[in-house]
């Protein structure tokens, strides 16, 4: 494992390498609420043993983790610091094999054409700079070799608690960077990865079951970078208005017994083209 911190991150991802890095270890449960999503990425990407996969924006490393389990030889790049750590410890756990790095999406540390495969499961539809990112993709993907996103939609549940946090967020600069769910329109990924990949887009739906929504603020606020980095930004008052809009909307999805959020979500598939 290698981890140099500052020197694989562009100056202008310092500060979201900071927020993304903030949960730790503890982002492992953020991931394992999306697990039904990750396992259909995975299943599709069909990795096979001896094939190179990179898994970019690993987090704590869960879908880095599934495809080492076919037998492929394994890369995770990640933001954080302490991400990656626990991406290590995790996996070494597992008695798994993964060579984790901290990294940049926009700036991938690897030659070009160096894996058969590459997947990002809701990590690289944050790149502050997307067509470097895409960029960064296709580059480092061997021709005919596969890549898998998932992203979330624009209109999904997802966005709807980004747009809970928002409402306690400074204001945006002006112009305002690209939103990531830009990511979850088959036309935009189509006009990032569209010229150096054949794609395929499916529709997904993944479901977050938690007994209430003080579980979920408990969750996000201790395990998902942006939340936690947000409350900890803020007022007694106003961090207490946050907890309570967020615990609101998600105890909007109350199913008899306990809260079921539909999270919908893109798949994209893409067959690297020859140069």
């Amino acid at each position: 494992m290698s981890t140099p911190a500052d020197a694989a991150i562009q100056l202008h991802n310092l500060r979201a390498a900071a927020i993304w890095n903030a949960a730790g270890d503890a982002y492992e449960e953020i991931s394992r609420g999306i697990a039904d999503s990750i396992d259909h990425a995975v299943r599709r990407l069909a990795p096979s043993p001896g094939e190179r996969v990179l898994d970019v924006a690993t987090g704590t490393g869960w879908t880095a983790r599934s495809v080492a389990r076919s037998g492929a030889i394994v890369s995770g790049v990640d933001l954080g610091v302490d991400l990656v750590a626990a991406a290590h410890n995790r996996t070494r756990a597992e008695g798994l094999n993964v060579d984790y790095r901290v990294g940049d999406a926009e700036a991938l540390a690897y030659d070009d054409a160096t894996f058969d495969a590459a997947i990002s499961t809701y990590g690289v539809m944050f790149a502050s700079r997307p067509e470097a990112a895409a960029a960064e993709l296709a580059r480092v993907t061997r021709p005919g070799g596969r890549l898998v996103l998932t992203t979330w939609r624009p209109d999904s549940s997802v966005f709807g608690m980004f747009r809970v946090m928002r409402e306690y967020m400074p204001l945006p600069p002006d112009p305002a960077p690209p939103s990531p769910f830009e990511w979850g329109r088959e036309d935009r990924v189509a006009a990032l990865l569209g010229e150096a990949f054949d794609l395929e887009f499916e529709s997904g739906t993944s479901v977050y079951r938690v007994a209430d929504g003080e579980t979920a603020w408990s969750t996000f606020v201790h395990g998902y970078g942006p939340t936690r980095t947000l409350a900890a930004s803020l007022d007694e008052r106003r961090r207490a208005d946050l907890q309570r809009t967020f615990v609101e909307f998600h105890d909007n999805f109350r199913d008899g017994a306990e809260i079921v959020v539909p999270r919908e979500y893109l798949l994209s598939y893409g067959t690297r083209r020859g140069d």
